[in-house]
């Protein structure tokens, strides 16, 4: 059985003077794969030299590219990334682009069907063509993570609505929570009763409320988990979030205690803020030394 399947977007992050390869789903691809072998990653990508180079990247890191497709009408999706002073990313990305029309067919069917966990986001739903494959997909797929990861203007909260009741897990940043739980008028503003709130009204057995530098609040059948976040100099915020919610999936699915679980994810992300880029690489070593 396949482990993990990541949907979405793959993509070049374009900044000031350089770029590099990015995408959410591809990131948290990219980290689960550091950890564990049996990653794969849907997707498409131009026919064109960005799209080569990145699946030549994907094949150079061992995750595996045969589940992404090559779209002679659409090129390599970009995002130009502009980083604040605090490091802080805001992001302009580029429509129409190759993973826009990523297709159904009988390869990606089988693959969400034995895949373990199945993890996706909002914003490959921007288009109808990857939407309607991803709708399908979740219909046969085992144990769904919605990265709810909102880029503005590409989402509505019917959209937010259907995907959550997709999810077995479902994991938002503090600001995300605060307002979906306000256009759901749930009456809370503190984050362990909107999560509560969520979860009943979703049926969905596993939250997680990512709170930048402050760590981040787990909820599993009821039970929460907490962690006050590590102390690191920001280099910049891009990946940090896809790192987080990896090695977060990871451990849980390996059946680690959550607050060890935790624990482990907020120390990864905060050595990928830590550094630069999405997905540089994190020594276990490193990871130890910063939780103890």
């Amino acid at each position: 059985m396949q482990k993990y399947t990541c949907f979405g977007e793959v993509l070049w992050d374009v900044f000031k003077d350089h770029q590099k390869i990015g995408g959410a789903p591809l990131n948290v691809a990219l980290r689960l794969n550091s950890f564990e072998d049996s990653v794969a990653m849907i997707s498409a990508v131009g026919n064109d030299g960005l799209g080569q180079e990145l699946i030549k990247y994907l094949d150079e890191n061992e995750l595996s590219s045969k589940y992404v497709q090559i779209d002679n009408e659409h090129p390599t999706g970009k995002v130009n990334v502009t980083l604040d002073a605090k490091g802080s990313a805001t992001y302009d990305i580029k429509y129409p682009a190759s993973w826009d029309f990523i297709e159904l067919n009988d390869q990606n069917l089988k693959l969400a069907q034995k895949s373990e966990v199945f993890i996706y986001g909002s914003l490959i739903c921007r288009n109808a063509v990857s939407k309607h494959t991803l709708l399908e997909l979740l219909n046969h797929a085992n144990f769904k993570v919605f990265d709810v990861n909102l880029r503005a203007p590409f989402y509505s909260f019917q959209l937010l609505h259907e995907l959550m009741l997709k999810a077995d897990f479902v994991k938002f940043n503090d600001e995300e929570l605060d307002l979906i739980s306000k256009n759901l008028k749930s009456g809370f503003n503190n984050i362990e009763d909107n999560v509560a709130f969520i979860a009943q009204k979703f049926n969905v057995s596993h939250i997680c409320v990512t709170r930048g530098g402050d760590g981040a609040v787990l909820w599993i059948n009821g039970q929460f988990y907490f962690n006050s976040g590590y102390s690191i100099t920001v280099k910049d915020t891009v990946g940090a979030g896809d790192s987080f919610l990896a090695s977060l999936i990871y451990k849980i699915t390996n059946d680690e205690p959550p607050q060890d679980a935790l624990n482990f994810a907020c120390a990864v992300g905060a050595l990928v803020a830590g550094s630069e880029g999405a997905n540089p690489k994190i020594a276990m070593e490193a990871i130890k030394k910063m939780i103890d």
